[in-house]
């Protein structure tokens, strides 16, 4: 299996770690709210310090591609693109929503038939979000909507749907349908990222590094109406 260096920069919290083998070997993570310019370079040198003396080959740097944060995703794609010119390697792109769907499985234990909804918080009760089945196929594709009481309604009739991210949070009073879970203090980590990221490497679904741009919250807000609704 390769070896991936991967980052997370798409919410608050700052993140980077190392897998081999399909094992995280080494990983750093803060909680302490935005502090990503400060704390990610610091988190890429230790890591590779432990590359270096543990003979490992970093084989693809792996950075979780938005929706999420405009600064954050900046601040996590640029160290992403830097890492992959200096060390001759390709860059990964894991989608946060997916990521979130993921971290959610793996956190939790439902039957086959439940949905995941994955949610990216926004401003007033925008969020953006996308619906997975068990098995990480879309559902909903990613998009902005605005939450009311009718959300979901569709699925929410006939299937059960797990919510998770820092945008379920405030959708809690609102959807309140019978059918809706939601699991609490679910965030995009970098130790979350090995499937998917593994998963790309072995079908080679490497990225332009100098063309590629993550997908920032301000490109749905820009082009969402504001009265949509899902």
């Amino acid at each position: 299996m390769p070896n991936i260096l991967h980052i997370e920069t798409s919410t608050s919290v700052c993140s980077a770690a190392i897998s081999s083998d399909g094992v995280v070997q080494c990983h750093f993570e803060s909680f302490d709210g935005p502090s990503h310019a400060s704390l990610l370079g610091a988190y890429v040198k230790e890591l590779m310090t432990f590359a270096r003396d543990k003979e490992i080959k970093v084989d693809a740097v792996a950075v979780s591609s938005g929706p999420g944060s405009y600064t954050g995703l900046r601040i996590g794609v640029s160290e992403a693109k830097g890492l992959c010119f200096g060390l001759g390697v390709p860059l990964i792109a894991v989608p946060t929503l997916e990521l979130l769907a993921c971290a959610t499985m793996f956190r939790t234990y439902y039957d086959e038939d439940v949905l995941y909804c994955p949610m990216i918080d926004a401003r007033r009760m925008e969020v953006y979000a996308a619906v997975y089945d068990n098995a990480l196929n879309t559902v909903a594709p990613v998009g902005a909507h605005v939450i009311d009481e009718h959300s979901f309604a569709d699925l929410l009739a006939t299937r059960r749907i797990v919510f998770s991210g820092n945008g379920a949070t405030k959708c809690k009073e609102v959807i309140r349908h019978e059918n809706a879970i939601f699991v609490d203090d679910i965030v995009p980590l970098a130790t979350d990222m090995l499937a998917l990221a593994e998963r790309a490497f072995r079908e080679g679904k490497f990225e332009d590094v100098a063309y590629f741009e993550p997908f920032y919250l301000k490109e749905f807000i820009a082009t969402t109406p504001k009265n949509k609704v899902l």
